[in-house]
């Protein structure tokens, strides 16, 4: 049986291999992360798998050529490298590193929220996956914006670019240098501060997040620090109703968020 022949190239034709990858850029990696990522900003540069995927990925070829982002073809040893062992379904964008924002503009966010919102706090999340996953449901939660400390923190990387399938290139993301003392100053503006933990009374279900709240979830192993603990006015639990102990941060993360939009009464379009 003769092979379908691949659809031509609308524009000029992509370039084989020069073997010269980006510097000062981050790659973006995976089918869907890429799509995603075309929605919010245009890459400076797409590789592509030889071979099949040039027919398999002729529709984004289209896309990227229309738009006028340049394609270089790359042998798949290549793209294995740089998604370093994780999926990347043929297709690596180069873009800007992922810019996060200080105190000073966060304290100024939270003065413009007024008296609802909903913030999210990671406590030394450090799996990159977990941490595009918890962009990714805050996104959907309409969070106003996600804090971490600067160290004790997964990098904004390329695993949470695609984990995060878009939300990390529109999701703020705040850094700070002492966390604690970041959770006293939202206090201070007005925000009540909502902490997680497997031996809280509480259950999330009985907190109250009509106001404007900060969600602060703990670790993927020990939970909050102390001092972060101790910032926080209530702390609150799911109800583990089965044999598990604790669920994985993102999903707890997920979970939590949605009972404070259920009861912010956040309208679904």
């Amino acid at each position: 049986m003769k092979q379908k022949p691949s659809k031509p190239y609308k524009g000029k034709k992509p370039s084989r291999s020069t073997g010269h990858q980006p510097e000062g850029l981050d790659p973006v990696f995976g089918l869907h992360a890429v799509q995603a990522l075309l929605t919010n900003q245009l890459p400076e540069k797409v590789w592509l798998q030889e071979g099949e995927a040039e027919r398999r990925l002729a529709g984004l070829v289209d896309t990227l050529q229309e738009r006028g982002v340049p394609i270089e073809f790359q042998p798949r040893q290549e793209l294995d490298r740089l998604a370093g062992g994780a999926s990347h379904q043929g297709v690596v964008a180069f873009c800007p590193p992922l810019a996060s924002e200080g105190e000073s503009r966060l304290y100024w966010e939270v003065e413009q929220a007024g008296n609802q919102g909903l913030w999210l706090v990671l406590d030394g999340v450090t799996d990159p996956h977990n941490l595009g996953a918890c962009l990714r449901s805050a996104d959907a939660a309409g969070v106003r914006g996600v804090i971490l400390p600067r160290d004790k923190s997964a990098p904004l990387n390329g695993v949470v670019r695609k984990v995060a399938c878009g939300a990390a290139e529109v999701m703020p993301v705040y850094q700070v240098v002492n966390l604690s003392r970041t959770l006293a100053k939202m206090k201070s503006l007005g925000v009540w501060i909502i902490g997680t933990s497997g031996d809280a009374d509480k259950s999330i279900f009985d907190a109250d997040f009509n106001a404007q709240v900060a969600l602060v979830m703990g670790s993927e192993g020990r939970g909050m620090r102390r001092l972060t603990r101790e910032a926080c006015d209530h702390l609150v639990k799911l109800p583990m109703l089965g044999s598990v102990s604790s669920l994985n941060v993102s999903v707890a993360t997920g979970i939590c968020l949605f009972e404070a939009v259920r009861q912010q009464g956040i309208s679904v379009s």
